[in-house]
This record gives C-alpha cells, sequence and structure tokens, in this order.
C-alpha cells in the first residue's frame, strides 16, 4: 500500500522506507542490490554533492544513459537537493540532445557510457554546464559516479520542501519540431500517488517485485520506478528491451507487478516457449503509451493468466489520466477499446469546434484536469498558455465518452504519430528532409504497421527533373534525427493536397492506408 499520510514530497520516499523497510532489497540491477537503508543514504551523499557543487533549488540535473538502478539514486538525491532531474531521451540524435540539455540550462550532466562520445562532441556547446559525472565509470576526462557519491556526506539535509516547485522536467516533443520541458511538481506526483492507490491500478502488496522495464526518460518509467519504492517492493530494473531477459527475470524474481507498452507485450508473447514459463506470481500487466489490439490482449492474457490494466495519460499530465481497470476487460463488458474512466482525482470532457461540451458518443477534443497536471512548459507562456485554460489541459487527442463515461480515443487533433509507444511529430522530420537537396516538398504521416502500431511514412516531392531512391531519404534522414524518426517508407507523389491558405492536407493524405482500419489509430 502506499502510505499517502507519510509520503509529503518525493524526497520522503527513500526516507519513509528507509525508516520502515532498511533491510529490504529496494532495487536490484544485473546482480547489483540495494537496501532501502543504502538507497536513502547515497540520496543523501548525491543531494550533498550536488550542494557542494553549487547548485541551488531548481537547478537542472541533465541524466542521459540506459535503464540503471543509479537513475533512481540520483533521482532521489536531486529532489533530497531541491533540484530539478531532467532525463534526456538518449535515442535521440546529438544536436537533439544539445537542444534540450541548452534549453534545460542544465548545469550538473551525469552520462552512461553508451553516450561518452555524443556528449564530448557537444559538451563545448553546452553553454550552462558545469561538471560532467561519467555513471558508469572508466572514462579519465570526468568524474566516476561511483567514487563522487562516495566521498560525500551521508547526513541527510532535510531541506524545507515547496509543494508546487519542479521536481522532474521531461521533454515532449512539439508541433513546431522543438521539445517542449514539462515542468512536473511535487504535488503533481503526490497526485499521482493518489491515483494509484485509490484507483485500482497502483496500490501494491509490499515486499512483493516490480519490474521497471520503460526507458526512465518517459514518464511511464519513472512511475513504475517510484510507485514501486513509495511501497516498499523491489524494483527490478532492465537496462533494454530484451524479451528473453523481461522473461526470465519474470521467473527468477518472481515479479507480481509490470508495466509495458503493447509493442513489448506483443513481442514477449511471441517469444518461443513463452508458454512453458511460470508466471504464477505475476498479478498485474499495466500497460499504456499506445492502444492495444484485440489480438495482442487476447494472446497475452491467455500466457500470462494475471490481470490487465490499461492507464492512458501524457507526459503533461505526468502519466496519469483514464483507467480501464481488469474488470473492463471482459470482452463482453464491449469496453476493450476504451480508455477506461478518469482517474480518482481527474475529470475529463469532450469540447467541440465551439469550445462547448458535446453529448455522449460525439467525437471532440479531450481536456484533462487534475492535480498531476503539469505546472506549465518550461519557460514557453505562450505554449502553456494555450496549453492549459482554466484549469482544462487540451490533449489535442480527439475522442468520445460513452453514456458511461468511458473514453474511447478516435482520432488526434494534432498529427502526432505513436509509434511502438513513441511519440513522433511530422513536423520534426519533415524540417530534417527539407534540408535534402532533391526535395521541393513533404509532408508526414503516421500509418498503420502490425509491429509497431503506427509507422512513420514520408510523401514527397521531388524538384523537377531529379532523380532520389526510398533509401537515399531514409539513409539522409538517419543522419539528422533519432532512429525511430526516420521514415520506414517513403512514397513520392506531384503534388501534396492542401487547402487554399496552403496546409497540407494530412487526414486526405492519410485516407489511403486507413481505409481498412476501424478507427483512425491503431
Amino acid at each position: 500500500m502506499i502510505p499517502l499520510h507519510e509520503i509529503s514530497s518525493v524526497a520522503e520516499i527513500t526516507r519513509y522506507q528507509a525508516r520502515i523497510n532498511g533491510d529490504r532489497i529496494a532495487q536490484f540491477f544485473e546482480g547489483r542490490e540495494t537496501t532501502y537503508l543504502e538507497l536513502d543514504r547515497r540520496a543523501s551523499q548525491i543531494a550533498n554533492g550536488l550542494l557542494a557543487a553549487g547548485c541551488s533549488p531548481g537547478t537542472r540535473i541533465g541524466y542521459i544513459g540506459k535503464n540503471s538502478d543509479y537513475y533512481l539514486e540520483v533521482l532521489s538525491g536531486s529532489a533530497k537537493a531541491n533540484l530539478v532531474m531532467t532525463a534526456v531521451n538518449w535515442r535521440l540524435a546529438g544536436p537533439e540532445i544539445d537542444y534540450v540539455l541548452n534549453d534545460a540550462e542544465a548545469e550538473v550532466l551525469f552520462v552512461g557510457a553508451e553516450f561518452y562520445d555524443v556528449i564530448k562532441q557537444i559538451a563545448p556547446s553546452l553553454t550552462s554546464l558545469r561538471m560532467i559525472i561519467a555513471i558508469d565509470d572508466g572514462d579519465n576526462n570526468w568524474t566516476a559516479f561511483t567514487d563522487w557519491r562516495d566521498r560525500q556526506s551521508d547526513c541527510d539535509p532535510l531541506l524545507p520542501v515547496d509543494l508546487d516547485a519542479d521536481i522532474i522536467q521531461l521533454y515532449t516533443s512539439g508541433t513546431t519540431g522543438h521539445p517542449k520541458g514539462v515542468q512536473l511538481t511535487n504535488s503533481n506526483y503526490l497526485d499521482l500517488l493518489d491515483q494509484a492507490a485509490n484507483g485500482g491500478w497502483g496500490d501494491w502488496t509490499d515486499g512483493e517485485a516490480s519490474l521497471v522495464a520503460m526507458p526512465i526518460f518517459h514518464v511511464a518509467g519513472v512511475n513504475i520506478g517510484l510507485i514501486g519504492l513509495a511501497q516498499g517492493l523491489k524494483n527490478v530494473i532492465v537496462k533494454d528491451i530484451d524479451p528473453v531477459l523481461i522473461l526470465d527475470l519474470l521467473e527468477q524474481h518472481r515479479i507480481k507487478y509490470v508495466f509495458f507498452v503493447p509493442a513489448v507485450i506483443m513481442f514477449l508473447s511471441s517469444v518461443p516457449g513463452v508458454r512453458d514459463r511460470d508466471f504464477s506470481n505475476l498479478d498485474l500487466i499495466l500497460y499504456g503509451a499506445s492502444p492495444i489490439s484485440q489480438d495482442v490482449l487476447s494472446t497475452a492474457t491467455e500466457i500470462f493468466k494475471c490481470q490487465f490494466c490499461q492507464v492512458y495519460g501524457l507526459t503533461e499530465t505526468a502519466g496519469a489520466g483514464t483507467v480501464l481497470d481488469h474488470q473492463d476487460h471482459d470482452p463482453i463488458r464491449g469496453k476493450l477499446r476504451s480508455c477506461g474512466k478518469p482517474a480518482a482525482t481527474a475529470a475529463v470532457r469532450i469540447i467541440g469546434h465551439n469550445g462547448e461540451d458535446v453529448p455522449a458518443n460525439t467525437v471532440g477534443e479531450i481536456l484533462y484536469r487534475s492535480g498531476s497536471l503539469m505546472k506549465g512548459y518550461w519557460k514557453n507562456d505562450q505554449a502553456t498558455a494555450k496549453a492549459i485554460q482554466d484549469g482544462w489541459f487540451y490533449t489535442g487527442d480527439a475522442g468520445y465518452l460513452d453514456e458511461e463515461g468511458y473514453l474511447f480515443i478516435h482520432d488526434r487533433i494534432k498529427d502526432m504519430i505513436v509509434s511502438g509507444g513513441e511519440n513522433v511529430y511530422p513536423a520534426e522530420v519533415e524540417n530534417a528532409l527539407f534540408d535534402f537537396p532533391e526535395i521541393a516538398d513533404v509532408a508526414v504521416i503516421g500509418v498503420p504497421d502490425k509491429k509497431w502500431g503506427e509507422a512513420v511514412k514520408a510523401v514527397i516531392v521531388l524538384k523537377s527533373g531529379e532523380t532520389v531512391s526510398e533509401e537515399d531519404i531514409i539513409g539522409y534522414a538517419k543522419t539528422k534525427i533519432a532512429g525511430y524518426k526516420v521514415p520506414k517508407s517513403v512514397d513520392f507523389t506531384d503534388a501534396l493536397p492542401r487547402n487554399p491558405t496552403g496546409k497540407v492536407l494530412k487526414r486526405e493524405l492519410r485516407a489511403p492506408y486507413w481505409d481498412n482500419q476501424e478507427r483512425q489509430i491503431n
């Protein structure tokens, strides 16, 4: 259970568990175990090290690395020092990483071994950066994390906490092509814990094991880690999505709670011999980040024989929103295509073009309100004012509420593509491709894909007389943007459909690819 009356901020999570469950294993990562007492002590050491380095309240601390037990150590220490953890999507290309760290004005950066080279390349342009710490050691250019941590005082700084102060800043792409920093506060996370405790999806049995498999630069990865720590679970942390390793860990640690995106559930269900495995202790599979197909859900239910629960949310809502609980996964209920009902502390509205609420079963824009709603976009008042109006967050998703109050997502008002749980904004890809000399015009859309849900497709108009192959376009894109944003396919056309003002008619462009689909989202 989540002790809501004992946890008054993110920093209090390790303090409370150290007092109550000090000898219990808090984290397991690649054979390395950490007790709650050790985790809390290390959090204090990290906090003191950051304070000694001159970090003041609100300073952004960058982190780029694969999943590791060290991430939650640094996050807990950052919280104790009243600093703001900014984990960077390690799948981004160098220029994108540069933009995020400069926009955040990160002063200290923790770097995993896989990213030493890219950070060395961009470090001269990181204008706010004062110190780089090598998480995995082994680099003589920078301070080694464990050496730096272990020489700090383990006396808890016990700083006063402002509940409205930022605690985490995650970056979500925007339709302008530039990522936006989402400011999440202590209050946001207290509300998230409240939703988990009272919503039926995150009130877990202490002492059990939870799997942290989603990337920690995603709100889902952060949330599962913190929710596990908040109730004294053993967080078993996976560095990368390795289906066979995940299945091994589920058995070896008798994992009880997990969160996966649907693409991972499909991968796991396809591993040879998966039906011969022992998942008898597995109680709950949470899923989200993108819709799940009924076929994948049915197969997974047969294999894992546990409860399934869907959580729909965005980075801007701290990952919270609506919940489709396990009872509603009975096909007889007719709710499998739904995202569920608003979470315990949340409210959802559907509005039409005139801004008024629409009747049940009428499609409109989805609005969300809750204590988990972000403070705003970092140093972007204009975007914040557009996204949050009168306390309601305009999600950009289109959907409807049925007569029972269940939310169904119908389409996206914005052009965002969700591929394997990753958000891809066409503007980012289009901006990169427009630099290709032979391209006269380009539009990027999402098309159905059995493996990823949606795949990125570029529709291109070449300059007169030019000849370019699909491989040339894809190869060029790989040098400019993250791999998951690169088009999986390219179509060539003589002209893009546009309205009288010149705007590309994306819906018209998408239509042929979605003709036989039940809905315009996959």
